[in-house]
């Protein structure tokens, strides 16, 4: 009963849920960076550094898979249990971690628990909270079930691994897969599945449906053969998601056909299975089964705007998601034709929607450029190489050209704050900072601004 009282004065703290989720990550990775510091967690002949621990504790926890060292010999298996562990928690959420705890231990859901769970996983109302954490858990333990089955099955038949090393291969990716994270027990990541379709296809499909988002997910199962009853948001996102994925897929098979370092050595199904694949990832996950390192300049920009727009919200993507892309898409739309009103398939957008649009774009434009400054200052390397390892953290990509190692430790911590916030969202971030709301009980005279 004490430790009960304990809890509800420590967390009855925090006034506001965005608060309480910030923290809750906060301690996920301080937790990490702990068990990952253990001599247990560490591959004999390997040292792991304090800042190696915290960093990838944050990568896992963020499911960025930016790593600092080679994850298949610089950790143990416990440390590689650790690791999937975070990335489990890091997709679920902590909220919803917790708000599953509390339903099993107590079979009610209090309303503060409700507003926790409601603020991570974005759902509109809080009617039955504890169904739709329920629908949450078990829909992604089960496309990480049926990811792991299918790399079980490819790993025993296709290479030869034994049952047991092929299980814990197949659940260590299908967890990964699904959560979007880009960690790999392969020191090139998939580059050596390149060709194989079972493989690649597998975690493409497992990214994507975790990178739409759960309420999309959702409603997708219910109505999927009707798109004229879809809400705003499953419109946005999932159309979106398809153009970007076709935009990606032919832009990159325009700009690396004859590069001999990506995919100029491919046949044509291989280029077009490796352009598809590098076109699903750039925007959610750090897998990569080409060098991204040695893709042209023109792919590192068309991969820096797909990693800073992200996928759907509510679920294991980062960016700024695509839902916040096509609201501003629609808001520019109305302006330039004159709308007083943005209005989205017989639907009005409220005006927070659309400040809400804004602002995260914006402080999410202006850290990456802050952040790409400082690190111009702290490392040798160039704009282009420099700006990709930026929006790489922030939108927990993962992807990277190879300087991550290079970096300084300056510059790791950095990156690491990038990781925290780009998980947890600039708007979450902001609104955690924030002592309380305050209620405005009065307006002021209205003067109109010059813009432009």
């Amino acid at each position: 009963m004490r430790r009960v009282r304990a809890a509800s004065a420590l967390f009855g703290g925090y006034q506001h849920p965005t608060q309480m989720i910030a923290v809750g990550f906060g301690l996920a990775i301080f937790a990490g960076s702990l068990l990952l510091s253990l001599p247990a967690a560490t591959a004999p002949g390997q040292t792991t550094t304090w800042m190696t621990a915290v960093w990838t504790a944050t990568a896992a926890v963020s499911l960025t898979g930016l790593i600092i060292v080679d994850t298949p010999t610089h950790w143990s298996m416990f440390g590689e249990v650790v690791i999937i562990g975070l990335v489990q928690i890091g997709g679920l959420g902590i909220m919803t971690l917790a708000t599953v705890f509390t339903v099993l231990v107590s079979g009610r859901l209090g309303l503060r628990a409700r507003l926790f769970a409601q603020a991570e996983t974005k759902t509109a109302t809080m009617a039955d909270m504890r169904k739709v954490v329920r629908k949450v858990v078990v829909f992604s333990l089960v496309c990480e079930a049926v990811a792991a089955a299918v790399f079980t099955a490819r790993f025993m038949i296709g290479y030869g691994e034994s049952f047991g090393s092929a299980l814990y291969l197949g659940v260590f990716h299908g967890i990964s897969s699904f959560n979007n994270s880009g960690f790999t027990l392969w020191s090139d990541n998939i580059m050596g599945f390149v060709g194989d379709p079972w493989i690649c296809l597998t975690i493409a499909a497992a990214v994507i449906v975790g990178g739409l988002g759960f309420p999309v997910v959702f409603e997708l199962l219910r109505s999927w053969r009707h798109p004229g009853r879809w809400s705003v948001l499953t419109m946005i996102t999932v159309y979106a998601t398809l153009f970007l994925l076709v935009l990606g897929t032919l832009v990159y098979l325009a700009t690396e056909w004859r590069n001999p370092g990506t995919l100029g050595g491919l046949d044509d199904s291989g280029k077009l299975l490796a352009a598809f694949f590098l076109s699903a990832m750039v925007r959610t996950a750090g897998f990569n089964s080409i060098d991204t390192g040695e893709l042209h300049p023109s792919s590192w920009l068309l991969t820096d705007v797909m990693m800073f727009i992200g996928g759907g919200s509510a679920g294991t993507a980062g960016g700024i998601k695509v839902t916040t892309l096509g609201l501003l898409a629609f808001v520019i739309w109305a302006e330039l034709r004159g709308e007083p009103r943005v209005n989205v398939r017989h639907r009005q957008v409220p005006d927070t929607a659309q400040r809400q649009a804004v602002v995260v774009t914006a402080m999410s434009a202006a850290l990456v450029a802050f952040c790409t400054y400082v690190l111009l200052v702290l490392t040798p390397h160039g704009l282009d190489q420099v700006l990709f390892e930026v929006i790489a953290a922030f939108s927990t990509a993962g992807l990277t050209t190879g300087i991550t190692n290079e970096i300084p430790p300056a510059g790791h911590v950095l990156l690491i704050v990038l990781m925290f916030v780009g998980r947890i969202g600039p708007l979450t971030i902001g609104s955690a900072l924030a002592l309380k709301e305050r209620a405005r009980r009065y307006e002021l005279p209205e003067e109109r601004m010059i813009v432009g």
